[in-house]
């Protein structure tokens, strides 16, 4: 099998776009890939099913033109996003497309399946399995994921609300294997911070809604680069899931984002993601609260530019800051 601490000395930012629901299609993934960090998409992005063996090919035939006219500068891995709850009716149909094309990485979401991990394993391919607390952490483990991010407080999309630094800490006093860090990231420095707490890779997604490449609308975009923290709203009312959404988008189909009833989470079902009057997503937009920090729309490959020059900035900083201190004391 493959193993995930080889593959981050490939990237230039210990980075993995996280999949986004509608957002994360080919475009966006062979961008970050080509920018040099892990780039991902949900497998029910891909519609109708028929289509995802077709975003697959292209996918790895585009990186791989890419890395053999740049060698130097490789393609990252890239990495497919299978819903494992049990409503969703296209999960045995994907995950047959997955492991025809070897995916490298594979993210499970909502729900550890020992039966997806295995057929993964079947290829060499990586799992990484998302988790909202300590509790999910060990039950992924134990059904056979090789690693776990912690999607903690301030993440985007379907989000925990525990702090990054308890969850991070907690996780880490018994599992050394592969951890990546959810919730807010969309700075160098935060990636830099959440390596120093403890995990071995940043997994950001709401920093690449604001770019070119993102499968969304240009109001979408726009309310990214011109919202803030305090723009994000937390609720399971659209899908069940606690999660974060613009409240910009909330106001605009018609709802008050401060009195939204909750949803029962039993009803979860997400078999009607193929269907188009659905409006988690469509209408209502996922966000994390990091979005602050973004001041422009730009390219994937100029995004992933800024993070690196602040990610080095930041390292600097705190190098210099280290060694004041280690003076001091």
């Amino acid at each position: 099998m493959n193993s995930f601490a080889n593959l981050l000395p490939q990237l230039r930012l210990p980075v993995l776009g996280s999949p986004m629901f509608i957002a994360s299609g080919p475009e966006l993934v062979k961008a970050q890939c080509q920018a040099g960090v892990i780039g991902s998409f949900p497998t029910l992005n891909a519609r109708p099913a028929s289509m995802l063996g077709d975003w697959l090919d292209e996918i790895s035939e585009s990186n791989a033109a890419h890395t053999a006219a740049h060698p130097d500068r490789p393609a990252a891995p890239f990495a497919a996003n299978l819903i494992v709850h049990r409503s969703n009716n296209r999960l045995e149909e994907d995950l047959t497309e997955v492991v025809r094309h070897q995916v490298p990485i594979v993210i499970t979401s909502l729900g550890a399946r020992e039966e997806v991990n295995q057929a993964v394993h079947s290829y060499g391919g990586i799992v990484l399995h998302d988790v909202i607390n300590n509790r999910f952490a060990h039950k992924a483990v134990e059904k056979g994921a090789d690693g776990v991010i912690a999607v903690a407080a301030g993440a985007g999309g379907h989000a925990g609300a525990l702090s990054p630094f308890a969850l991070v800490q907690e996780i880490r006093s018994w599992f050394d294997g592969p951890l990546l860090l959810s919730g807010a990231i969309a700075h160098g420095r935060s990636i830099l911070a959440s390596i120093a707490a403890g995990a071995d890779c940043a997994y950001v997604g709401s920093a690449f809604l604001s770019t070119a490449e993102a499968n969304i609308t240009e109001d979408y975009r726009q309310m990214i680069v011109d919202s803030g923290a305090e723009d994000v709203v937390y609720s399971n009312y659209f899908t069940g899931v606690k999660g974060n959404y613009l409240r910009g988008s909330i106001t605009a189909s018609g709802l008050d984002p401060d009195n939204l009833p909750d949803a029962d989470p039993t009803k979860m079902d997400f078999s009607t993601r193929d269907k188009s009057d659905s409006k988690a997503w469509k209408d209502i937009w996922g966000s994390g609260q990091g979005i602050g920090v973004l001041d422009a729309q730009r390219t994937t490959a100029e995004l992933v530019e800024r993070l690196v020059e602040e990610f080095q900035a930041a390292q600097r900083d705190l190098a210099a800051r280290v060694g004041t201190a280690a003076h001091i004391g």
